[in-house]
This record gives structure tokens, C-alpha cells and sequence, in this order.
């Protein structure tokens, strides 16, 4: 059963990973052109090579020295480059989640392996990506210094750790409170915990801003959107796919079990 959820999951990551792979080619490459734009219009000498699939990190490509050629051009970036970035990405995701599926099916609530699934998409949304974004946004090319790549990366990787953290042990702590004020006010409990926790670690982290004062604010704004909904779009169609492939195996485990 393991093995064959495993292998669903990454099936329905890299389902997802396309279609947030069209997302962001549509709605989040012009902003990242437009930026580029602005970078060559300031002098900047750097390649501008764009990870797709770590974009909400705000970390961009250090700048040398010296001008440099391109290894990879900017068009396969934008459309190969993406597709590769993100499908690998979704696939990966798409494995872990469906282990988090497996341990969480049957031991949080008894609801569906499809509603289950669809419930593990929006926590994974929330806690893994939007509340660090909310503390570490990311950018696109041209904002940011090139020596704090590294620090900033780790402190938004960091933040992720923490909420992961946090959002288990509010987790654990709704359902030992369950038997005391039932599920509904156990799991606002919990809620409302870990955005305390959470509203006081994004506070004691150090702030980063790094944007000049002459960059477009429509063009990061944009850049930001675009940000949250390719991976709204990944985590939305990877909980719903994976859900529905979830629902098929336990159906006919359940048809089996039965004959």
C-alpha cells in the first residue's frame, strides 16, 4: 500500500508541477522579464539565471565581477528550464506528501482519503509556503544584494523549519485537547496557537529589506502574486489529484477486503 501511494503521489506532484508550470510561464515570466529589463537598464553584468522552483526564497543569482556569457539562455529558461524546474520539484513534493498522507490518514479525523488529501494540500500551503512568505517574501532579479544570498536563503529556510515545527506540535496539542473541549474548539485552540508562536518568531527574526527605492512596485507586486499562485496552483492540484487517486486505491482495497 506504501509503494503504491507512493508512486501515485509523485505522479499527481508532477501533474501539478505542469500545470503550476503553466501558471508561472503566463503569469509570472513577464514580471521576471520586466525585472531583468530593469537590471540591464541599471548595468548589471550578471547572467540572469532564474530558478523557477525556489523563486519564494527572494534569492537571486550572485553578481561576478565580470561580464560573463550566458550558459543557459533566457528563453529555454522561461519554458524549458521552468518546466524541468518545477516538474522535479512537484514530483518530489508529491512523494513527501503522500508519506504525510499515509501517516495522517486514519489518526486526524476520519473524513475521506480524498477529503483527507485535499485538507493536507491547504495545510501544506499555509505552513510550508505562506506564512514564511509572509515573513520572507520573494524576489525577482534585481532586488536584493548578491553577498546576503546565503543569509537569506538560510533564514527563510530556517522560518519554514519553524513553522513545520510549530504547526505538528499545534496539531498535537488540538488532539489532546479534543476530549477536554471537542474537536471544533481543540482545533481553534491549536489555530491560534501556532499563529501566536509563529506572529512572535516572525518577530524576533531578523528583518531583510532589500529593495531599492527606484524599483517598480507594480512589477514586484507582481512578481509576488504570481509567486502565490503557482503555488497555490501546486498545492491545490496535487492535494485534488492525489486525492482522487487515493480514493481509487482504498476503493479497491476496500472490494477486495470484501470479497
Amino acid at each position: 500500500m506504501m509503494r503504491t501511494l507512493l508512486v501515485r503521489g509523485m505522479l499527481a506532484g508532477l501533474i501539478a508541477g505542469v500545470l503550476a508550470t503553466l501558471f508561472a510561464y503566463f503569469f509570472g515570466e513577464p514580471s521576471i522579464n520586466a525585472a531583468i529589463g530593469i537590471e540591464e537598464a541599471g548595468g548589471a553584468a550578471h547572467s540572469h539565471t532564474h530558478d523557477p522552483g525556489a523563486g519564494h526564497t527572494g534569492a537571486e543569482p550572485a553578481a561576478p565581477a565580470e561580464p560573463e556569457e550566458e550558459l543557459v539562455s533566457r528563453d529555454v529558461q522561461s519554458t524549458l528550464g521552468l518546466l524541468v524546474a518545477v516538474g522535479v520539484y512537484g514530483t518530489a513534493i508529491g512523494g513527501l506528501f503522500s508519506l504525510a498522507f499515509a501517516f495522517v490518514y486514519g489518526r486526524v479525523g476520519s473524513l475521506r482519503p480524498r477529503l483527507t488529501a485535499a485538507a493536507l494540500g491547504a495545510f501544506a500551503f499555509a505552513v510550508v509556503f505562506f506564512v514564511p512568505f509572509l515573513k520572507y517574501p520573494g524576489n525577482p532579479p534585481a532586488v536584493g544584494k548578491p553577498e546576503t544570498i546565503g543569509e537569506r536563503t538560510g533564514l527563510y529556510f530556517g522560518f519554514v523549519a519553524l513553522s513545520l515545527l510549530f504547526a505538528v506540535l499545534a496539531l498535537v496539542l488540538s488532539r489532546k485537547l479534543t476530549a477536554r473541549f471537542g474537536a471544533w474548539t481543540a482545533g481553534l485552540l491549536g489555530v491560534a496557537g501556532y499563529l501566536v508562536v509563529m506572529a512572535l518568531s516572525a518577530w524576533l527574526m531578523p528583518v531583510i529589506d532589500e529593495v531599492g527605492t527606484g524599483f517598480p512596485a507594480s512589477t514586484l507586486w507582481t512578481f509576488r502574486v504570481s509567486s502565490i499562485g503557482t503555488q497555490l496552483v501546486l498545492w491545490t492540484a496535487l492535494g485534488l489529484t492525489f486525492g482522487a487517486l487515493a480514493e481509487r486505491v482504498f476503493a479497491k482495497k476496500a472490494v477486495a477486503a470484501a470479497a
